[in-house]
């Protein structure tokens, strides 16, 4: 019997490796443990290329106050750099960090945006422990919750048999095919690829390299239904596959790249996320940067030597210009109500818009051909999500309480995401008094422990979908798109329509590709993307004055981590910049 590594709420370092090494384990690849953890660490620090406080006259200007600018402006901070950080939202800093809060206390959330993170994210992990937040295990699949798919409901069960058995039979597939499980298909198309490449060629995935060997290539060259067809499975499999995995379905002509890129670093196994929602992590870091001496966030570097740090919310980019005889870059911005366009002069700019939103920009000059080409091409997910507040855990309710996990389908919605908040009480509340009462209504303080709880109120991810499907329901107008997505709820839980109209609270939703300044979910490359695009994507402009950042330049794309890892490089590009104008 294998045993699972023990995976506690705040895990130490040693503790997220086992979970890691478990992982590349039951993939067959346990050989990839050191390049994994070492692709995924940060940077050296920014200190080891100039002393602190060394770069005080030297003034950074961040695009996006994103999980990128943040990173960088605090690495910044360190050499005594002034920097601004421009945003053009005027009331939240994060980018695609998008915590609602349904209640003042804060205590009923729905995360739109980026909701979890794996062991493995080691610069996430970093910025994690130095503010010293708080994580819990965000679960990632549950046996109780349903596949719902042609009319046919399943419980979806760690073996794939009720798959097999009751929806196998609505489609075209081969009889070899109908005696493996969908996981097991899955496994030939996608796992089998990645196991081919040798080790020294597969560390290749995480890294940003002019040239990959022809086995990267390969793999870049084919989007993902090709690559799927090329493993032998047939129409019938694929379409089957597409329907019980929608994140499958949504990307089958995205390169096939991004998909060994997702299962190189075990971006899926042993995730986390924050209590209380992920706007804690941006809010980490505005906390830190606006204070004057935050000495326990730099122990070891003068309070004298720390830079000044202006975050300005409102603000939004026009444009870039080099023309001044001394290289330094003219960035051009407008602030609301303000009919005019301010300027002002910077000796480095670190931009991490997404190319989506850089590709409205005046430049003068142009990037380079190639760096222009990239902002225009470079491909860009559509997603939705939809976050409901319910007087009541319905979905926690009966004999079978569905706790954390997705259930998914091939209904416009295409999953289903539960709190997974509820998870250490169902383990524990066997051994625990059983309280019978909690707070009123919709506050926060209803007791946990009790089994009662799903009776309180809770937020669920009603609908998280990607491509077609995030465009079409995103784009259909209140009222009916919530009636919409109740009515398909209802479906996949097997409830009589209607049942949760007197149930709903509130909801929020946020389609991506509408979304002001971002216009796309994150980056998930087309085919041949990566091969012509991703050094040039990370490549400085203006003389080395203009740098990059953000998950779309990075090895982990659409995740923090590719955003934060970024950010500290582009900080590092700076200081070692710093070293030619000081």
């Amino acid at each position: 019997m294998v045993m699972l590594p023990l995976q506690p709420p705040n895990p130490t370092t040693e503790e997220r490796y086992e979970m890691v090494r478990f992982a590349l384990e039951m993939e067959n690849r346990p050989e990839d443990f050191k390049n994994v953890i070492s692709l995924l660490n940060p940077p050296p620090d920014i200190t080891t290329i100039r002393p602190p406080g060394s770069c005080k006259h030297i003034k950074v200007a961040i695009l996006g106050a994103g999980t990128a600018g943040l990173s960088a402006a605090f690495e910044l901070r360190k050499l005594g750099v002034h920097t601004t950080v421009f945003e053009a939202q005027e009331k939240r800093i994060g980018g695609r960090i998008y915590t609602h809060y349904f209640d003042k206390a804060k205590c009923f959330y729905g995360e739109l945006g980026a909701m979890r993170f794996a062991a493995s994210h080691n610069v996430m992990w970093h910025y994690i422990n130095l503010f010293k937040l708080d994580t819990r295990p965000f679960i990632q699949t549950n046996e109780n919750a349903f596949i719902y798919v042609r009319g046919v409901r399943v419980r979806n069960d760690p073996e794939g048999r009720n798959v097999q058995r009751y929806i196998y039979p609505k489609f075209d597939m081969t009889e070899q095919e109908r005696l493996l499980t969908w996981q097991q298909l899955e496994a030939i198309a996608f796992e089998e690829p990645l196991l081919s490449i040798p080790p020294e060629i597969r560390k290749e995935i995480l890294q940003i390299r002019a040239f990959y060997s022809p086995q990267i290539n390969v793999a870049d060259f084919f989007n993902i239904r090709q690559s799927m067809e090329k493993a032998g499975l047939s129409d019938g499999a694929i379409a089957m596959l597409s329907n019980v995995n929608p994140s499958t379905g949504g990307f089958l002509y995205k390169s096939f790249f991004e998909i060994l890129m997702e299962i190189y670093g075990v971006n899926f196994s042993f995730m986390y996320e924050i209590p209380g929602g992920m706007a804690k992590f941006p809010e980490a870091f505005q906390h830190s940067l606006l204070q004057e001496y935050p000495q326990y966030h730099y122990p070891t570097i003068s309070p004298d030597d720390l830079g000044k740090v202006h975050l300005k919310l409102g603000h939004k980019i026009m444009g870039l210009s080099q023309c001044r005889l001394d290289g330094s870059v003219t960035l051009q911005y407008k602030v609301k109500d303000n009919p005019s366009i301010q300027q002002e002069d910077f000796d480095f700019v670190i931009c991490t818009l997404p190319f989506s939103s850089v590709r409205q920009l005046k430049l003068e000059p142009l990037f380079s051909s190639n760096k222009m080409q990239a902002i225009r091409i470079l491909t860009y997910i559509a997603a939705q999500k939809t976050a409901c507040f319910f007087k009541s855990r319905f979905w926690e309710m009966g004999e079978k309480k569905i706790v954390g996990g997705s259930s998914s389908t091939d209904l416009p919605i295409n999953t289903i995401w539960y709190p997974s908040d509820d998870a250490l009480r169902l383990e524990e509340e066997v051994e625990k008094d059983r309280k019978k009462s909690y707070h009123d209504a919709y506050g926060c303080k209803w007791d946990t422990t009790s089994p009662q709880a799903p009776k309180g109120p809770g937020v669920l991810l009603a609908s998280y979908n990607w491509g077609q499907d995030a465009v079409r329901l995103g784009n259909v107008p209140e009222p009916f798109r919530i009636y919409f997505i109740k009515r398909q709820v209802e479906e996949v839980h097997g409830l009589y329509p209607g049942s949760l109209d007197p149930l709903l609270i509130d909801h929020k939703t946020v389609h991506w590709n509408t979304e002001p300044w971002f216009w796309g979910a994150y980056s998930f490359y087309s085919p041949s993307e990566n091969r012509v695009f991703s050094k040039v994507a990370i490549t400085p402009e203006y003389n080395n004055r203009v740098f990059f950042a953000g998950e779309h330049v990075s090895v982990s794309r659409a995740w923090i981590q590719g955003a934060l890892q970024t950010g500290m490089m582009a900080a590092n590009d700076v200081a070692k910049a710093c070293n030619r104008i000081l």
